[in-house]
């Protein structure tokens, strides 16, 4: 438990922080799943739409620090490459 002022205010700060990183890792994580649905369901023109929406949604997360810039990349690319599959 923190005792000086600066240590309580470094607490609120990192929890809603991590609440911040929270809320956009899982709207990343929802996006990914409806790319990847639509490629299960061999759905060409949903999974390119769907592809589309994520890619900005990532690489923004990326640029506030959520991920890491190569994580992202890492994400982007695998996702790509299963749509292109179809």
């Amino acid at each position: 438990m923190a005792t000086h002022k600066s240590a309580e205010k470094r607490n609120r700060q990192n929890e809603k922080r991590k609440m911040r990183n929270m809320s956009i890792k899982t709207h990343v994580k929802t996006r990914v799943k409806a790319v990847l649905k639509s490629v299960e369901d061999k759905d060409t023109e949903g999974a390119r739409g769907a592809l589309a929406s994520v890619i900005p949604v990532i690489d923004k997360a990326a640029s506030k620090g959520i991920f890491h810039k190569n994580t992202a990349s890492r994400k982007i690319s695998r996702l790509t490459r299963k749509v292109n599959s179809l």
